[in-house]
């Protein structure tokens, strides 16, 4: 499975590097050839230290959406889990 992380784009050189700046704080020199006219301020993905998408912010709200969804079902399963693991003890 491949990751891509988002972030934003702190600075774009003139020999194909953009720095990315990701939510952790943790900045990384990438390269930004693969995508046309990236700009500081863009939001991007990152994977294997090269931007492979340029995002709107419509698509983080829907990331953020997705992801939202993602953590409270775990969080719904988890709570299932902790009353069966309950209920094994208790019983």
């Amino acid at each position: 499975m491949c990751l891509g992380v988002p972030g934003k784009v702190i600075e774009v050189r003139g020999d194909g590097v953009a720095v990315v700046e990701f939510s952790n704080g943790v900045r990384i020199e990438t390269d930004a050839n693969t995508i046309e006219g990236i700009r500081p301020g863009d939001l991007v993905v990152v994977h294997a230290g090269i931007i492979i998408a340029k995002l709107r912010e419509e698509e983080i709200e829907e990331w953020a959406s997705t992801i939202k969804g993602f953590i409270e079902e775990l969080e719904a399963k988890e709570t299932e889990l902790l009353r069966m693991l309950e209920e094994i003890e208790g019983g």
